[in-house]
C-alpha cells in the first residue's frame, strides 16, 4: 500500500468512528468497528466482558484510548476553512476517536499491541478492568488523549470525589442554631480554606475544590433538614489522594463523608525512552516538542498507579476543543500523528 492509500485508509477509520455514536454505557457499535478494522487486517482483536477493544500483539508498546465521548450531537462532516485546512468536525472528533484511531492505525502498521477501552468520561472502568485482569504489563504505555501532534503529556493530578450527607432537626428558620444545609457550607468554606494558594502557584500543583452537586430542604416527614453535596478535589503529584482526603475529613464538625471516587496523580519524567522516542520523532516531522502537563485526570492515571514501566499520553487535537459544542479536528495533524506515533512505536520496539 503506498503512502497516500495508507494516509486515506487512517482517515477513512476516523471519519468512521466518529460517525459512529459512542457515549459513555454504549459504546458497543464503535467497538465493533474497531474490530472490524484489525480483522481486515489480519489481526486478532475481541470485546471483553466490560465492553474493551483487544488487539494483543508486540507487548514492547501498549497503545490505548478511550472509545467512549461525552453526549452531544455535532453533526460530523468535512470541511475546508479559509486556510486550506480540511477539519474533521463530530462528537468524539477530539476527545478521543482522533488519538484513538491513530492508536489502532498505528498498531496495524508496527505491529504493536492495543486496547481501546470503555468508561473513562466517567469511571475509568475499561482500564480499571484491564490492570485486574491482565496477566502481565506492558514495556511501555502510550494512552491516547489530545495533545497535539507535537504536544507529549507527561503528567495528570489525580482526583478524589465523595458526597457529604448532613441532617438536622426541623425548626423555625429564626432559630440561631444551624441546620444541616448550613453545616454543609460550613464544611466547604474549611475545605477551601485548607487548601487555600497563592495566586502565582500553577493550576496543576493546586488542591482545586468543586462542589458539583447540592440538594437540601425540609424532609418528607418535615421532622428533619437534610443537605447533601457531591464534591471533587483535584489532586496534584505533592499529595496522595489518602493525604488529601485526611485533610478534608479533618474539617468536617457534622455530617458524614462517603468518599467513593479516588485516583492518584502522575508525573512521568521527560527523560524516558517514550518520552525521547517522541522528543525525536516530532523533530523528524518538522515540529518543536511541548512537554505538557494536565489539570485534568484520564486512563493514565490508573495504568500508572498500577504498572511500573514508562508511559506517557499523546494524540493529535486541540484539547480546549473537549466536549466543546465546536469539536473538530484538522486531518493534516491527524495524519502528523499518525507518523510520529509510527516513528515512536517502531523505535521502542526495536530497543
Amino acid at each position: 500500500m503506498s503512502g497516500v492509500e495508507q494516509v486515506s485508509e487512517a482517515r477513512d477509520l476516523l471519519i468512521k468512528l466518529v460517525r459512529i455514536p459512542s457515549v459513555t454505557g454504549n459504546e458497543e457499535p464503535c467497538a465493533r468497528q474497531l474490530v472490524s478494522y484489525f480483522d481486515a487486517h489480519g489481526r486478532e482483536a475481541w470485546i471483553d466482558d466490560v465492553g474493551n477493544v483487544h488487539a494483543p500483539a508486540d507487548d514492547g508498546v501498549l497503545l490505548t484510548s478511550h472509545i467512549d465521548t461525552v453526549p452531544g450531537d455535532i453533526p460530523v462532516h468535512v470541511e475546508t476553512d479559509n486556510e486550506g485546512r480540511e477539519l474533521l468536525w463530530g462528537r468524539g472528533s477530539v476527545d478521543a476517536k482522533g488519538p484513538l484511531a491513530s492508536m489502532a492505525v498505528a498498531a496495524v502498521n508496527t505491529g504493536a499491541s492495543f486496547i481501546g477501552v470503555v468508561g473513562e468520561e466517567v469511571d475509568s472502568r475499561g482500564s480499571r478492568h484491564v490492570v485486574e485482569t491482565r496477566e502481565s504489563e506492558p514495556d511501555a504505555v502510550i494512552n491516547g488523549e489530545p495533545s497535539g501532534w507535537n504536544g507529549i503529556t507527561l503528567g495528570y493530578r489525580g482526583i478524589l470525589g465523595g458526597t457529604y450527607v448532613a441532617t438536622s432537626e426541623s425548626g423555625h428558620s429564626s432559630r440561631p442554631e444551624n441546620n444541616a444545609i448550613q453545616d454543609a457550607m460550613d464544611w466547604w468554606r474549611r475545605v477551601e480554606a485548607e487548601f487555600e494558594h497563592e495566586e502565582y502557584v500553577p493550576v496543576f500543583e493546586r488542591v482545586t475544590c468543586k462542589p458539583v452537586t447540592f440538594d437540601g430542604g425540609i424532609s418528607d416527614d418535615g421532622l428533619a433538614v437534610e443537605a447533601t453535596m457531591d464534591v471533587k478535589l483535584r489532586v496534584p503529584p505533592k499529595y496522595t489522594a489518602d493525604e488529601v482526603r485526611e485533610l478534608a475529613d479533618g474539617c468536617l464538625d457534622r455530617g458524614t463523608v462517603n468518599w467513593h471516587d479516588q485516583v492518584e496523580p502522575v508525573m512521568e519524567s521527560p527523560r524516558t525512552p517514550v518520552a525521547r522516542a517522541f522528543r525525536a520523532a516530532i523533530r523528524q516531522e518538522g515540529g518543536k516538542p511541548r512537554m505538557l502537563r494536565k489539570t485534568g485526570t484520564s486512563d493514565m492515571n490508573v495504568f500508572a498507579d498500577h504498572w511500573d514501566c514508562p508511559m506517557i499520553t499523546y494524540g493529535p487535537g486541540d484539547s480546549d476543543l473537549d466536549h466543546s459544542p465546536n469539536e473538530h479536528i484538522d486531518l493534516a495533524e491527524y495524519d502528523k500523528a499518525v507518523a510520529v506515533l509510527e516513528r515512536v512505536t517502531e523505535r521502542l520496539l526495536e530497543d
